[in-house]
């Protein structure tokens, strides 16, 4: 039985670790984890917020995904959205998800996030 998921690892070019660890821990805040002592010498980085991990590894003859992508759920997802975008990311809406608010951005390699808060839907009491 399946009962969460680990982590997401994503690919990116060699060479990429710097641009992935500025991305990753000064735009996102995320904390960079230590890869086990053999992982590391493959390259890439693994990153963390609370429970949620990535995982970057290396590629060669890497390209960017155009669809795949992970959902990352936040809280205060305006706020999230403008320090990606004060960081210099670029903040895309979508409003086709029922229940959320939702954008994607991309990291400097190209990897697509999607980042997603469900909507608090309000109920009319009496006289609403």
């Amino acid at each position: 039985m399946i009962t969460a998921v680990d982590h997401v690892l994503l690919a990116a070019p060699p060479g990429s670790e710097e641009r992935l660890r500025t991305y990753y821990t000064g735009v996102l805040g995320m904390t960079e984890i230590p890869k086990p002592p053999g992982l590391a010498v493959r390259g890439g980085c693994w990153f963390q917020a609370g429970a949620v991990q990535l995982h970057l590894g290396i590629e060669e003859n890497y390209r960017p995904p155009k669809k795949a992508h992970p959902g990352l759920r936040v809280t205060g997802i305006e706020t999230y959205a403008a320090r990606l975008a004060a960081r210099g990311a670029i903040v895309t809406w979508d409003e086709d998800l029922p229940g959320h608010r939702r954008f994607y951005s991309y990291d400097p390699v190209g990897n697509r996030l999607e980042f997603l808060e469900p909507v608090a839907f309000r109920t009319c009491g009496p006289g609403g």
